[in-house]
C-alpha cells in the first residue's frame, strides 16, 4: 500500500504537488521531479527513511539506488548523498579561498549544515553563524544527516532559527563572508525576496566588512535552464557590489548543470596555483572536487550563457521576481 502525504511550498500555504510513497522496499518504487511542465527527473528508491512536516514545508529522507540518502524538501530535491560535495565546495570554498584571511561566515539558510561544514574546514575560522528560518528542517537534518554531526557539534558554529533577513537587520557585527544558501525563487514563498536588489543593497551589503565576499546559490546553469532565475540573480547583484563573478558546475543529482555567484567591491584573485596553494595551507583535509584549475574552469562560461549575462535586464525588486516552477512525487509502478 502506498502513502500519500501532501507537500507545500515553503511558506506552508499553497499545496503544490502530492506524493506517493511506497514504503515496502519493492525494486519498482521511483522518485519523480517535474523540472518543467514537458520534462521530469526519477531515480529508484531503495525505501523512504524518514518523513517529517514543519511549520513551513515537509521532509523527507530517501534511500535512493544511484544517489544514497537524498533530502527532499516540498517535493524538491535539495541534495543527495554522493555528489552534494559538489554542490557545497562550490558555494563556500571559492569566496573563503578569496578572502585573504576569512575569521567569519554567517550562512543564510543552510538548513542540512553541509555548508556550514565546509566553511568550518578553514583554520582561520573563529566563527560560524547559520540561520535557517526552519527549525524542524534543522533538527531533521542533524538527526539523519550523519555526515554533518561533526558540524553541527562545533563550538564555533552559532545556529540561529530566525528569518535571515531579520537576523542580518538585528545583528549589529559585520562578517567577512556573507553565503546565501537559500532555496530557490518560488512562487509565493518568502525566499525570493532574499534575492532582490533592495535587500542587497540596503541589508546584506552594509553586514560585510571592507573586504568581505558575498556569494550565492543562484540555480540552474544550464544551457537550457538558465534564463530561469541566474541570469537575473547575477545580473541583480550586478547593480550592487563592483566585482562579480558567476560560476558553474555539473550536479550530477540535479540533472543539470548549478550556477553560483560571488560578489565583493574588491577584485578577486582566481589563478590556479595560487588556488591550490592556498587549499593546501588553508583546509582541513582534503577537497573531493575543488582545485585552482577546476575553479577557474568552472567560471569560463558557454558561449549561450555568457551572451545572456551580458544583455540581461531583469533586476529582482519586491514587485518584480523570477521564480522557477516544479513539483516532486514519489510512486510505485
Amino acid at each position: 500500500m502506498g502513502e500519500a502525504v501532501e507537500f507545500f511550498h515553503c511558506n506552508g500555504f499553497s499545496k503544490v504537488n502530492q506524493i506517493i510513497i511506497e514504503e515496502n522496499g519493492c525494486d519498482d518504487s521511483w522518485f519523480e521531479e517535474e523540472i518543467d511542465v514537458d520534462l521530469k527527473w526519477s531515480f529508484a528508491l531503495n525505501k523512504v527513511l524518514h518523513k517529517g512536516t514543519s511549520e513551513y514545508q515537509d521532509i523527507a529522507l530517501l534511500d535512493t539506488k544511484r544517489f544514497g540518502k537524498v533530502l527532499v524538501i516540498d517535493g524538491k530535491m535539495q541534495s543527495a548523498e554522493v555528489d552534494e560535495f559538489i554542490y557545497h565546495e562550490c558555494l563556500i570554498h571559492p569566496a573563503l579561498l578569496c578572502h585573504p584571511n576569512p575569521k567569519s561566515v554567517f550562512i543564510m539558510g543552510g538548513g542540512e549544515g553541509s555548508a556550514a561544514r565546509e566553511a568550518l574546514r578553514h583554520k582561520s575560522i573563529n566563527k560560524v553563524v547559520m540561520c535557517d528560518i526552519d527549525k524542524e528542517v534543522v533538527d531533521f537534518c542533524r538527526k539523519h544527516l550523519t555526515a554533518n554531526h561533526e558540524a553541527f557539534c562545533n563550538t564555533k558554529l552559532d545556529l540561529v532559527i530566525n528569518d535571515a533577513k531579520a537576523e542580518l537587520e538585528e545583528r549589529e557585527e559585520k562578517f567577512d563572508i556573507i553565503v546565501g544558501d537559500l532555496a530557490d525563487p518560488v512562487e509565493g514563498g518568502p525566499c525570493y525576496q532574499l534575492y532582490t536588489k533592495s535587500f542587497y543593497e540596503k541589508i546584506l551589503k552594509p553586514k560585510l566588512n571592507n573586504n568581505g565576499i558575498f556569494v550565492t546559490q543562484a540555480g540552474p546553469g544550464g544551457v537550457f535552464s538558465h534564463k530561469e532565475v541566474f541570469s537575473s540573480i547575477y545580473n541583480t547583484i550586478v547593480q550592487v557590489f563592483k566585482y562579480v563573478l558567476a560560476y558553474t558546475a555539473h550536479v550530477p543529482s540535479f540533472a543539470d548543470t548549478w550556477g553560483w555567484v560571488m560578489a565583493s567591491d574588491q577584485p578577486f584573485c582566481i589563478e590556479a596555483g595560487k588556488i591550490d596553494k592556498k587549499i593546501a595551507e588553508r583546509i582541513d583535509g582534503e577537497l573531493l572536487y575543488l582545485n585552482g584549475a577546476s575553479f577557474v574552469s568552472s567560471t569560463i562560461l558557454n558561449k549561450t550563457v555568457a551572451k545572456t549575462l551580458k544583455n540581461e535586464s531583469h533586476v529582482y525588486t519586491e514587485d518584480d521576481a523570477r521564480f522557477i516552477h516544479g513539483q516532486g512525487v514519489a510512486y510505485r509502478r
